[in-house]
């Protein structure tokens, strides 16, 4: 298990798969929309499924509904089972979850969970630090970097200072 999972870590940023996820399918008659990165409520979702990637069997809407709505806080009026089975017919169409035999049990698909992996790192370990860093903290410059990623971060950091800075000025 620990093999595989270390393998899902080693993704890499495909824009052509995030451009594609993004366009809306059709399957049969029916047309889906697209799953963009910045949803929040694809995210919440693909985060549970992630976290309890090890169910047996799948989960079903309610178990999944009940594990959205206690980690993120949510009330039932905010996010109802209609919209978390919308949620999850879009993600069946562009092949991120199955069934689990006939039943209405859900689990990631080796896709999906690759995906869900990108999306999830992408908004904790990318947009997360730096949407933090410009609103709440600044980083010190005299501090050293410790990996690629803090320096990619304090550079992307510094550039989106001095955009605001030139369109303060203009």
């Amino acid at each position: 298990m620990a093999p595989q999972f270390g393998r899902c870590l080693n993704v890499h940023f495909d824009f052509p798969l995030l451009q594609r996820l993004a366009l809306p399918i059709t399957v049969g008659t029916a047309k889906f929309p697209g799953i963009k990165i910045h949803d929040t409520r694809m995210i919440r979702l693909m985060e549970t499924f992630l976290h309890g990637g090890t169910t047996v069997g799948g989960w079903r809407a309610q178990d999944i509904h009940a594990a959205i709505l206690t980690a993120f806080g949510l009330t039932a009026e905010r996010y109802g089972l209609n919209q978390l089975r919308y949620d999850l017919r879009k993600m069946k169409a562009h092949g991120l979850l199955e069934r689990d035999g006939k039943r209405y049990a859900y689990r990631l698909t080796g896709k999906g969970t690759k995906v869900a992996l990108l999306f999830v790192l992408f908004h904790k370990q990318l947009c997360g630090p730096l949407a933090n860093s410009l609103f709440h903290h600044q980083p010190d410059p005299a501090s050293r970097p410790k990996s690629k990623l803090e320096t990619a971060l304090h550079k992307a950091d510094e550039s989106i200072r001095t955009i605001i800075q030139l369109l303060e000025a203009a």
